[in-house]
């Protein structure tokens, strides 16, 4: 992806400034890691058991912990490499729950964490075609993130997204017993989890309110989730769990941040809920769709 500045009506290109370290990607990754990721930073150059974790961080939306590497060099297997990973983490729990713990002095119980969202994100500046073919699974907890850095102190960060025609890992899970034992216990979820078992009425409310979404705003990004179907743009916007009679839809906004004249939206800043937000609506039809639109606009940045 070619970045150009605008002056006048004529473009100019701008002159990508390689990262000569690895060492350069974690610092910025780690200094600035919730604005980019949205995740919360535990630790750099973790080691257990002989290996040694770039950064560990931690999903407070999904209660899981991420391990995020930083690659320059493109012959590596991500696959291979992302696996053993999650593998060490799984065999061993305790260990990450009490590095949590101990490095950020707060009280994480390990039954409260989804092991089963786990995932590993390499960054790097660049990514091979085998590597991306590698991890084009639609249920792989293995993400590829490309990072550049430009003149002008610019910065482009690009996750690699499945193709929709990205098949399953599980019938090539036989083969490897790291693997198969990782993807028995971890699960990534795809809108066709959600909607699995739904009425024709329900999926097709399901898909008008997600393209009402989409028109919003350029770069909507789906991230299916154990209890809800998230909607990102930068951050979360909008989560929708699909229940049997409707669509159960929530704002992510705080308490007090919404305008909402009309009041559908109810505030469940103090009960338990699924989704982020303190604001959610029970619809089963589409008679306030563009009112729900206006709404969810709020809280796109």
């Amino acid at each position: 992806m070619n970045l150009y500045k605008l002056n006048h009506n004529q473009v100019s290109q701008l002159i990508e400034k390689p990262f000569k370290l690895e060492r350069e990607i974690q610092t910025l990754f780690e200094q600035n890691l919730f604005q980019i990721t949205g995740l919360e930073m535990v630790k750099s150059e973790f080691s257990i058991k002989g290996k040694r974790i770039d950064t560990l961080a931690y999903d407070t939306q999904s209660n899981a912990f991420i391990i995020i590497e930083y690659k320059r060099d493109k012959n590596a297997s991500v696959v291979d490499q992302g696996f053993t990973y999650l593998s060490l983490m799984l065999e061993n729990k305790a260990d990450f729950v009490l590095c949590y713990n101990e490095t950020l002095n707060k009280t994480l119980h390990s039954n409260t964490i989804d092991w089963s969202q786990t995932r590993v994100i390499f960054v790097s500046p660049s990514f091979t075609e085998n590597q991306r073919l590698a991890t084009n699974f639609k249920d792989i907890a293995i993400e590829l993130w490309e990072i550049k850095r430009y003149e002008n102190d610019l910065i482009s960060i690009n996750p690699i997204k499945k193709t929709k025609s990205a098949e399953s890992i599980k019938p090539l899970t036989q083969q490897n017993t790291v693997i198969k034992s990782v993807t028995d216990e971890i699960k990534v979820y795809t809108e066709e989890d959600h909607l699995n078992g739904s009425s024709e009425e329900i999926t097709e409310l399901y898909e008008t309110f997600k393209s009402a979404i989409f028109n919003l705003t350029d770069d909507v990004e789906i991230v299916p989730k154990k209890l809800y179907i998230a909607f990102k743009k930068n951050k979360n916007i909008a989560d929708i769990v699909i229940m049997k009679k409707g669509l159960k839809i929530f704002i992510n906004l705080k308490k007090g941040q919404l305008d909402d004249p009309k009041g559908i939206m109810k505030d469940v800043s103090a009960t338990g809920h699924w989704g982020n937000g303190d604001y959610e609506t029970i619809v089963t039809n589409t008679a306030n769709l563009e009112y729900i639109m206006s709404l969810i606009k709020q809280a796109i940045n």
